[in-house]
């Protein structure tokens, strides 16, 4: 039997990322894609507690079966496991993601939010994402790299609670590839004021990153800003494991 890979992403069904990423992974297994109807960046793990959800089907054809979803990339993920899937997917992979989700940036993606639900089902989970937000960017340099990682993820799985977040940079080709940790950085200035016409005030999230280790040459954005494709194992638990032997000592 095929391999079954479940697909979503936070750009929605029609983005270009998503179907690229079908088109280069397709001949590997059945594909079964649930995404979001439209945009639904910096969902991270929302799902949809008090909205009730739809499902709607878009096409199939050989190999290929395409569902959107009223939902977050959570909901999309969820969805389809409970009422799309007739077996558990071998790999669930989120994207390819129209902008980076390298350092804090994994905690708000909705692309993350995709592969962190499939590794909490103890599903071989993979996050592709762009440096580039252009709705028509050009995927192509990204192909054997996609296709390289999800075949040996295929073959051999992941850790228990481990998937991986792999971003791109902005580039006619790549350097290689690095195996590095998250890079510690900041978002400032992340609102912007408007008046409208009609009298009351508004706000855009917007902002600036700051990178807070710029030398540091284990980190995914030191990959990603010379040159690099950027894997990083993400785990799961969130335990603080070091800081457990002095909370320990704590007089409470």
């Amino acid at each position: 039997m095929r391999p079954l890979i479940l697909i979503s992403n936070d750009d929605g069904y029609e983005a270009k990322g998503i179907n690229e990423l079908v088109r280069m992974v397709r001949d590997m297994g059945d594909v079964l894609v649930c995404a979001p109807q439209g945009p639904r960046s910096g969902m991270s793990c929302a799902f949809s507690a008090t909205v009730p959800l739809t499902l709607t089907p878009r096409r199939k054809e050989a190999g290929v079966e395409v569902w959107s979803c009223n939902g977050t990339p959570t909901d999309c993920v969820k969805m389809a496991l409970a009422e799309l899937c007739d077996r558990k997917p071998d790999l669930v992979i989120g994207g390819i993601n129209h902008g980076d989700n390298a350092s804090v940036n994994a905690h708000y993606s909705g692309t993350m939010g995709v592969t962190l639900e499939g590794c909490m089902k103890y599903i071989p989970s993979i996050a592709f994402s762009l440096c580039d937000h252009d709705e028509d960017a050009d995927f192509s340099p990204l192909e054997p790299y996609v296709r390289s990682i999800t075949q040996r993820v295929l073959a051999e799985g992941l850790p228990q609670g481990v998937c991986l977040n792999v971003n791109f940079p902005l580039a006619e080709a790549y350097k290689g590839v690095r195996i590095c940790r998250m890079g510690h950085g900041t978002w400032y200035n992340e609102t912007t004021k408007c008046h409208h016409p009609r009298g009351y005030d508004y706000w855009w999230m917007v902002g600036h990153y700051t990178n807070d280790e710029p030398e540091a040459e284990d980190t995914d954005r030191w990959a990603l800003s010379n040159g690099y494709v950027a894997v990083t194992p993400t785990t799961i638990d969130v335990t603080a494991y070091a800081a457990m032997e002095q909370l320990k000592g704590w007089q409470l």
